[in-house]
């Protein structure tokens, strides 16, 4: 059983180029390789934004949730930056 498909794809000028010019380099050894090695980057970015939003975003969207007073609205952000920055100056 094969463990591999092949597929024709169609790239913008710019990025074949690109997948040529790294195969020319040296620094793959072919087409396919730099197209697999893009796409486990993509898949990695993928997972890294998954961890942030679930150990991140989601519980400081619940810790809000739980306490709305936490809070602090733009304005508040703005005044207590531009504080700190007359205090560093």
């Amino acid at each position: 059983m094969r463990t591999t498909t092949q597929m024709s794809i169609t790239l913008p000028n710019e990025m074949a180029n690109a997948v040529k010019a790294r195969v020319r380099s040296g620094e793959y050894t072919s087409e396919s390789e730099v197209i697999r090695e893009g796409l486990r980057a993509l898949a990695m970015r993928d997972r890294a934004i998954e961890h942030w939003l679930h150990n991140r975003v989601g519980p400081a969207y619940d810790a809000v949730k739980a306490d709305p007073s936490s809070t602090r609205t733009p304005e508040q952000v703005r005044a207590r930056l531009a504080a700190l920055r007359t205090n560093v100056q």
